[in-house]
């Protein structure tokens, strides 16, 4: 048998895959979409965009907007008694 990959993006193959409608590039706007700190947004990681993704575990999670971090933003997200931050550009939040 073949060793099982230990990649960055192991197992996404579902969570990773745009829907038949949806396939292709996102609109612009989510480029340029802003956020206030303090304010909650969700992580969608957004599979035609490589650049700034979170790990896929931190996909469907909802954060607190901490700051900016050059493009991206820098969102606290709680993973079960635990607060991580997680750095993560815009095309990838959705406002909450």
């Amino acid at each position: 048998m073949v060793k099982a990959s230990k990649g960055y993006r192991r197992r996404t193959r579902y969570v990773m895959q745009k829907r038949a409608r949806d396939r292709g590039l996102s609109p612009i706007t989510r480029i340029f979409q802003t956020f206030e700190v303090g304010e909650k947004a969700n992580i969608n990681l957004d599979p035609s965009v490589h650049k700034g993704v979170p790990h896929v575990r931190f996909h469907g999670h909802t954060g607190t907007v901490v700051r900016m971090q050059g493009e991206a933003y820098l969102i606290d997200v709680r993973m079960g008694r635990k607060m991580k931050q997680v750095i993560v550009r815009p095309e990838h939040l959705r406002k909450a």
